[in-house]
């Protein structure tokens, strides 16, 4: 059976939803998008006419109660995520919502409980899990790949957060949003490392405002930045592997994403073009045993189960697969909200060490 598939959140153009849900959803058999909404009809007639979509609605109301809507797809700013996951959970629809589930752990904690008490699923767009290049890098680790995993370093770069940000991400450097470098670009990818290698199980972390304002383009006026600049995490996970991570707000001269896993047999580092992993396609060096040097690692063609879609759709598409499968099955292969809260607790946790100057453990 299709899944009807109503999406809240959708502009023509660059929105999020328009480059990646919509092209990821339309390849795939499993689902058919019959219904949309925004917050004004001139918008969401507009969005439908793009994008081929049978019902616009105004409000997030009307589409969550559709009778042909199987699944409500939330993709709209975080501090909204709370009200629209929370109704369409309440008209007893599946929910895919944007990653982060809630702005904070509260909100997350809040979300799990009511889809778990109301028996529908909740799924949450932490798709670089889903991405080809990290399914193989799990599969090697655990192959015994490096062997036993002594330590991992990573360093990325977050795009925004920098001297510069354009006009639709400037909510972003107001911290109270709940959209940061800690939650958004750190958060997708941690999911995906702690996917290879395991969960941080002690930390200790630094936060901290290198740049306090920021310059909005195009308008070209100064406004404050009170989102951190600069996360870095240090300590232990899973089996004892040291791990040390460190985002950056804007782009680096140098290195934008670099992730290396040393072992006692082996060593892999991966590269991209930025820190968001869950946006950009990784490439994969590895040598183990007697090499000398690095080569190549090339992903097999079978890690990517999806058609071929724009870049930014891939692992949206990869992760949308999955959840067709749970659905169907009753299985838990795309994260969940309950998966959605463990990573809110590492944040959580993150951030308590941050402010109290001291070693956390989880």
């Amino acid at each position: 059976m299709t899944i009807g598939v109503g999406i809240i959140g959708v502009a023509p153009g660059r929105s999020w939803a328009a480059l990646s849900h919509i092209p990821a959803l339309q390849a795939l058999p499993d689902y058919d998008i019959r219904a949309l909404s925004t917050t004004r009809q001139e918008s969401a007639d507009a969005a439908a006419a793009e994008f081929g979509v049978a019902k616009a609605y105004d409000n997030h109301q009307a589409l969550v109660n559709d009778p042909n809507v199987d699944l409500v797809v939330v993709a709209v700013k975080v501090p909204h995520h709370l009200e629209l996951a929370s109704a369409a959970i309440a008209a007893g629809k599946h929910v895919y919502c944007e990653w982060p589930l809630g702005n904070g752990l509260a909100e997350a904690e809040q979300l799990a409980s009511l889809a778990r008490a109301k028996g529908v699923v909740g799924a949450v767009g932490l798709q670089a899990c889903s991405a080809p290049s990290f399914n193989y890098v799990r599969d090697l680790i655990a192959d015994g790949y490096v062997g036993d995993v002594l330590s991992t370093t990573l360093v990325g770069s977050g795009m925004n957060w920098g001297a510069f940000i354009d006009q639709p991400n400037a909510y972003t450097a107001d911290k109270a949003n709940g959209a940061t470098l800690l939650t958004i670009p750190f958060g997708h990818t941690i999911d995906a490392v702690a996917m290879c290698l395991g969960e941080f199980t002690e930390l200790s972390a630094t936060l901290a405002n290198r740049r306090t304002s920021f310059t909005l383009v195009p308008e070209g006026r100064q406004m404050p930045m009170t989102a951190e600049d600069q996360v870095v995490i240090s300590g232990v996970l899973e089996g004892g592997a040291v791990a040390t991570v460190h985002y950056r707000g804007g782009f680096s001269r140098g290195t934008n994403f670099r992730w290396e896993i040393n072992g006692t047999e082996g060593d892999i580092v991966a590269t991209a073009d930025a820190g968001h992993a869950q946006m950009f396609p990784l490439t994969l060096m590895g040598a183990r045993g007697e090499d000398q040097a690095l080569g190549p690692l090339a992903i097999p063609a079978d890690y990517q189960w999806t058609p071929d879609v724009p870049p930014f759709a891939q692992n949206v598409a990869q992760a949308y697969a999955r959840l067709a499968n749970d659905l169907r099955n009753g299985t838990s292969t795309c994260p969940t909200f309950d998966h959605a809260v463990k990573r809110h607790r590492l944040i959580d946790a993150i951030e308590r060490s941050a402010a109290s100057g001291s070693r956390v453990t989880l």
